[in-house]
């Protein structure tokens, strides 16, 4: 027995649908808008990336990023998108049952809860207003939409609502907010993109 289902043809979708696909294939990346801002270093290759989670620097206060792939996972800096830590050990299982890594360097011994492959999720919303939406016009490339006080269905592009990432290359694993609202990441199978709001 077949529990594959297969995607709807283009002719079954409703008028509303075509109208929301071609709304977001016309739609250009964009950079985020203020007061976003592109990490120091907004985006580095991580081959075979599986999943990323947040965490709190407890000296600082400020985001860290934790970034779990096949050849281990490495701890970054949220501001400046600096690795901080790297753990290479390939017999460690991460994540776990709980889709959790060990934390690494300031956050040593603190589990980090994990999105991306292996399920979970990163908060796609902030105390103030942010979305964040992931939209598939042309399955299987998905596209990051950020909105603010708005949505990408109804609001302006360009105004209340961007699209800031087009996964065409790499398959996206998770995208969303740090608990904080602070910092925005984007990660892939082979990098992650880090927006930061400090």
């Amino acid at each position: 027995m077949n529990d594959h289902v297969a995607e709807p043809q283009l002719a079954e979708l409703t008028d509303y649908q075509h109208g929301l696909r071609t709304r977001f294939l016309r739609a250009r990346v964009v950079p985020v808008p203020r007061p976003w801002r592109p990490a120091e270093t907004p985006c580095t290759a991580v081959g075979g990336l599986q999943g990323v989670g947040f965490a709190v620097d407890p000296a600082s206060g400020r985001d860290l990023l934790l970034v779990d792939s096949l050849d281990g996972h490495g701890l970054f800096d949220t501001v400046s998108g600096q690795r901080l830590a790297r753990e290479r050990d390939p017999d460690l299982a991460c994540p776990d049952q709980d889709l959790s890594c060990p934390g690494l360097g300031p956050i040593a011994g603190v589990p980090v809860r994990i999105a991306g492959l292996h399920g979970g999720g990163l908060h796609t919303t902030t105390r103030d207003g942010w979305l964040i939406d992931t939209v598939s016009p042309d399955w299987p490339h998905e596209r990051v939409l950020l909105s603010h006080l708005s949505d990408p269905y109804t609001g302006e592009e360009g105004v209340t609502w961007w699209h800031i990432f087009h996964a065409n290359v790499s398959v996206l694993r998770a995208a969303g907010f740090s608990p904080s609202g602070t910092t925005l990441v984007v990660a892939t199978s082979s990098d992650v993109t880090i927006w930061t709001r400090v």
